[in-house]
């Protein structure tokens, strides 16, 4: 099980273009790369699972046990696989560090690749490197790219300080481009489902690591890990991948917003919809004027806010959703897909209707009103049905908007054990069929909600729908 973990000294040195070009650079070698993304992410793993040409699964310390972790990793076969670290590589909410990238790659006995940005910098780049080494002897950081090199000269000093202070491999020297760079928003970079010239840009990047990176060095790196406790010394599996809930029942078709306001999803969960029983039958809210034949719909994470003009001249579709939800269709739908379900969002001085199922209106923000790991408590009025799930549960939101003019009496879902939600003490709001928070739940052993969303539709399909409003 050849792998890597690619951390940096500190948040925004450059990995992510980085990662993204190894990823697309192995590919073109044909190499089988698996991506993986540390943390809740879903922008980044977006762009790798594009490089990479496989989906990219997420490992997360608050919302999986080690075990879990361990277990996801496993399970997905590739020539390399490839973790890209949040943060910097020791940093964590906790001051043990239990959480960090550190943490991550002791546990997957991962050797570490150490992104450094050097701008502005030659000889103080020994110290950063020797400290980074000794601060914890167990990881074994197996080799440093340089980014931000500004030329050749800089280069030249960059390596006579690696033969003379630094025992670790230099894989490479990558210097400053501005074209490397990826357009960003407030969440991060902006997500390949809006990019233009996804390929082509990608296509660039790739270029530049595998001119400017070693990759053969690279993958002997890889490929010196040692076997995982679940293989054997070929490399094999020696375990089988950890049992998930299993469908049973008909088959019911989910209608799943796929565009470019609508693409956070996790790769995971959409795996875990279909082996629950459900056909994933994608529609487009921005060019799609009548929904696709389905049982119940998923409307996941997204920016509908650089879109609102769009969605709202979409009346056809946002009328045929209003309906069908009144009508009793299952719908679960987070953040993004809550916001497309008011009654409106207000950006600045825009204003734009949205499906107005929600009876409240979005107001987007400069700042984060909701951010980071939440914990949850089910209310008793979530209406999928699954008796023993968690009473509390980790989830996580990062919304810039806050759903205000809402209407008195509503019920929710979950009550707020920490976290902001939809008003600091709750969210989910529950009308009719229909669920939808700003927090984003991912199916993991702590919280299965694919098979009770599943099995819910499934329940809806063979009773008779409602007609008619509330």
């Amino acid at each position: 099980m050849a792998r890597l973990l690619i951390s940096a000294a500190h948040k925004s040195s450059g990995k992510t273009t980085i990662t993204l070009g190894l990823c697309a650079a192995l590919r073109r070698r044909g190499l089988a790369v698996q991506p993986f993304k540390k943390g809740p992410d879903y922008i980044d793993p977006m762009w790798l699972s594009r490089a990479a040409a496989n989906p990219c699964h997420n490992l997360d310390f608050q919302t999986q046990s080690e075990t879990e972790i361990h277990d996801t990793f496993a399970r997905y076969a590739a020539d390399v696989r490839i973790i890209e670290g949040n943060m910097g590589l020791f940093d964590s909410i906790d001051v043990e560090g239990r959480h960090s990238n550190a943490a991550l790659a002791a546990l997957l006995q991962t050797p570490v690749i150490l992104v450094v940005n050097v701008l502005g910098m030659t000889r103080s780049v020994a110290p950063i490197i020797l400290g980074y080494q000794s601060f914890d002897p167990s990881i074994r950081i197996a080799g440093v790219i340089l980014n931000s090199v500004a030329g050749k000269r800089h280069e030249e000093r960059l390596r006579e300080v690696f033969v003379r202070y630094i025992d670790i491999p230099l894989l490479g020297c990558i210097h400053r481009d501005p074209e490397l760079a990826i357009s960003e928003r407030h969440l991060g970079l902006v997500p390949s489902n809006e990019a233009v010239e996804v390929d082509g840009k990608l296509d660039y990047i790739a270029d530049a690591i595998a001119r400017q990176v070693d990759l053969e060095q690279l993958m002997a790196i890889a490929r010196s890990a040692p076997p995982l406790a679940a293989e054997s010394s070929e490399g094999k599996a020696t375990l089988p991948p950890a049992p998930r809930p299993g469908g049973g029942g008909m088959k019911v078709r989910i209608g799943i917003a796929r565009d470019a306001a609508f693409g956070f999803y996790y790769p995971g969960d959409l795996e875990r919809l279909e082996e629950a029983g459900a056909e994933l039958v994608p529609f487009d809210t921005l060019r799609d004027r009548q929904l696709p034949a389905v049982d119940g719909l998923f409307i996941g994470g997204g920016f509908p806010e650089t879109h609102m003009e769009a969605l709202e001249a979409n009346s056809g579709l946002r009328s045929a959703i209003h309906d069908a939800i009144e009508g009793g269709l299952p719908t679960y739908a987070e953040c993004g897909g809550l916001m497309y379900l008011a009654r409106s969002i207000r950006w600045g001085e825009r204003r734009c209707a949205m499906v107005g199922i929600i009876p409240g209106d979005i107001v987007m923000y400069e700042k984060p009103q909701g951010r980071g790991y939440v914990r949850l408590r089910e209310s008793g009025h979530n209406p999928w049905p699954g008796a023993g799930a968690p009473a509390e549960f980790y989830a996580h939101e990062f919304h810039y908007s806050m759903l205000e003019n809402l209407s008195s009496g509503l019920t929710y879902a979950y009550d707020m054990v920490r976290g902001t939600g939809i008003d600091g003490r709750h969210d989910g709001i529950v009308y009719r069929n229909l669920v939808a928070n700003y927090v984003h739940l991912r199916d993991v052993d702590g919280y299965h909600w694919t098979r009770r969303f599943v099995d819910f539709v499934r329940q809806c399909a063979a009773r008779p729908r409602e007609t008619g409003t509330a």
